[in-house]
């Protein structure tokens, strides 16, 4: 192991099951990142994801089987201890109060801090590489009412950067952002992985980003694994029609060698199948 993968945190869920209100989430759900790994989770909406990624983040604590950060049961770990250690960017995130975005990234230190003490000027030097790295520097001292949702979404990402995690639980991070600060959120994630040893389990709806940036994938359906495995095995066409109950186009990304996930329109599908592509 890698002195950069030695400072990264395995998380691992094992038969894990869940329910709301009697109705199951998730049923029998295993899977584990290792340190400098980062995996997808997909599927359709109401699969489970966002549900797994509450486990492990330690929201939802009455769940079934194991869920491990570290090695330590979520359910048992003090919050404090797993915020050390984890740190989360969820889809989206509601502000009450009109922080400034220094004061929302300095959020991402108090794991660190003893007891009710003041950040020190360290950790207001962290905070702002993080918001340096984001690209959001220039925002520090507006509020965070008065951004634009992709805005306030790298500075959610900053907050986690300066949270100084060994591991990252990304619940579609990318939702507000547009083409380019997708990729720039990507490769971020990929420098902590690859230099940090950073494990990072990622929730996804755009199968050429996890194409691109994920190691390995968990693909969900109806709160079961229906695949699970490499990226370029997972992401094929019978795995991918099946869950997502449309027609897709898988070939390879021949600028990229990754491979390259289409959706066909009505209007194609029809023609393939030999119909009138107009008739509705």
């Amino acid at each position: 192991m890698t002195s950069a993968e030695s400072r990264g945190v395995r998380l691992e869920t094992e038969a894990v099951g869940f329910r709301y209100s009697g109705k199951t989430a998730l049923e029998d759900i295993s899977l584990r990142v290792e340190p400098g790994e980062v995996v997808g989770l997909l599927g359709p909406n109401g699969s489970g994801k966002s549900t797994l990624i509450r486990i492990l983040s330690g929201i939802l604590p009455h769940y079934e089987g194991a869920a491990r950060v570290d090695g330590a049961e979520v359910r048992t770990t003090r919050r404090r201890d797993l915020a050390s250690k984890l740190a989360v960017v969820p889809q989206e995130t509601s502000f009450g109060f009109p922080f400034t975005v220094l004061e929302t990234v300095l959020m991402g230190r108090h794991p660190h801090l003893a007891g009710l003490a003041f950040e020190t000027q360290q950790d207001v030097e962290l905070a702002r590489a993080a918001l340096d790295r984001c690209g959001v520097a220039h925002l520090a001292d507006r509020t965070i009412q008065e951004l634009s949702s992709g805005e306030r979404q790298r500075v959610v990402f900053a907050r986690a950067l300066a949270q100084e995690p060994r591991a990252l639980l990304l619940d579609e991070p990318t939702s507000f952002l547009d083409i380019r600060h997708q990729t720039e959120l990507y490769d971020l994630v990929r420098e902590l992985a690859i230099a940090d040893g950073t494990a990072v389990l990622t929730v996804l709806h755009d199968l050429n980003l996890a194409a691109e940036y994920c190691d390995r994938i968990y693909l969900l359906r109806q709160g079961r694994r229906a695949a699970a495995g490499p990226t370029d095995e997972v992401l094929t066409y019978a795995n991918l029609t099946a869950v997502f109950e449309t027609e897709v186009y898988v070939d390879t990304n021949h600028l990229t060698g990754q491979l390259l996930v289409v959706p066909l329109s009505g209007r194609v599908r029809r023609e393939l199948a030999g119909k009138d592509p107009e008739t509705p």
